[in-house]
């Protein structure tokens, strides 16, 4: 591609990233100083090589898919963060107060604030994760706090009120069953193993084994519940896109969201930021996904933006880097 189609194609994208609106020739002339056949010409042959596509109720072009991602990979550049911006974010990965994960999460949502798209952050399954140990530890009050821990070093706590019908010693008696038989299972099939195994054991020798059980359980049911890791920040921030301007598109995208099976598909693998266009997104052929791994003192994941195809790429990708130049140094 020649320097002037190259020029050309990058106005149009950005344009069309703008406005919303087909660029036709007529707009081009006075920007390039070149005469309408001219234009329509070299539009013509962009659209032959598969960067623009006609629409359809207009004389105009908009980007295709293979145009965005040659002004992506050759034409665009990051977009540097202005001081509001790069504030906010600094306040978050400042604060000493906040674990790594939350200040993660902390710093997406402001990026779906600004940006006005979707953030999503994706933590490593706990399915991923075997049960390591369980541990009870007595608090004033009857209370009590139920320990979960995984092999990969994930910890979940949770606090229970306990009869004063159940002593302690049935509590720690019950815990040392279960790190005894359950140690090593898959932390997703440790409540089906603790009704069918431990359950029964159980009942032969404490006496308010449901209610023993009932606290074991609600443990284990939260430690999978609060460790499926998918974090969403303004998940309908893509719904105020021109894009979405009718209900069956509106339900198609919503239902996308929901379904953790799918999301879990924006996972990434590869270094860097990568930019996934329309169907190469796996996720759904009219938005674009920019997304980047981490792995910062042992928390692994995914960082990922969601928007149409028409996305500031520009900014969203300062963005990004931004995000992953303070986590490097986290990482030091």
């Amino acid at each position: 591609m020649d320097e002037r189609k190259k020029n050309l194609l990058k106005e149009i994208v950005e344009s069309y990233i703008k406005f919303v609106k087909p660029v036709g020739s007529q707009a081009l002339c006075k920007k390039f100083k070149l005469s309408s056949a001219t234009i329509r010409n070299e539009m013509a042959a962009l659209e032959k090589l598969g960067y623009l596509e006609k629409n359809h109720v207009s004389s105009g072009r908009i980007p295709s898919e293979r145009g965005y991602k040659y002004y992506v990979d050759n034409l665009m550049k990051p977009k540097e963060l202005n001081g509001e911006e790069m504030l906010k974010l600094q306040t978050i990965f400042h604060n000493q107060h906040l674990q790594i994960n939350d200040a993660i999460t902390k710093c997406m949502e402001i990026i779906a604030d600004i940006t006005n798209y979707t953030s999503v952050v994706l933590g490593k399954n706990s399915s991923d994760n075997t049960l390591q140990q369980v541990s009870i530890i007595p608090l004033d009050n009857n209370q009590i706090i139920a320990l979960v821990c995984t092999n990969k070093g994930i910890v979940e706590n949770k606090k229970f009120t306990i009869p004063e019908n159940i002593f302690m010693g049935e509590l720690v008696k019950t815990c040392e069953i279960i790190n005894k038989m359950l140690v090593g299972t898959p932390i997703t099939k440790v409540s089906q193993r603790l009704e069918f195994d431990v359950k029964p054991i159980i009942s032969k020798t404490i006496k308010q084994y449901e209610a023993v059980y009932e606290i074991f359980h609600d443990a284990f049911n939260d430690f999978t519940h609060n460790n499926s890791n998918v974090f969403f920040s303004g998940k309908t921030n893509i719904l105020k896109q021109p894009e979405y301007d009718n209900i069956d598109e509106i339900k198609r995208i919503v239902n996308k969201f929901e379904d953790e099976s799918l999301v879990r598909k924006i996972e990434e693998n590869s270094d860097g930021i990568n930019v996934y266009i329309g169907e190469e997104s796996e996720f759904d052929p009219n938005v674009t996904i920019i997304k980047s791994k981490f792995n910062i003192n042992g928390e692994e994941g995914t960082i990922a933006i969601v928007g149409p195809k028409r996305m500031e790429y520009d900014r969203v990708i300062g963005l990004l880097e931004y995000i992953n130049k303070e986590l490097q140094e986290k990482d030091k």
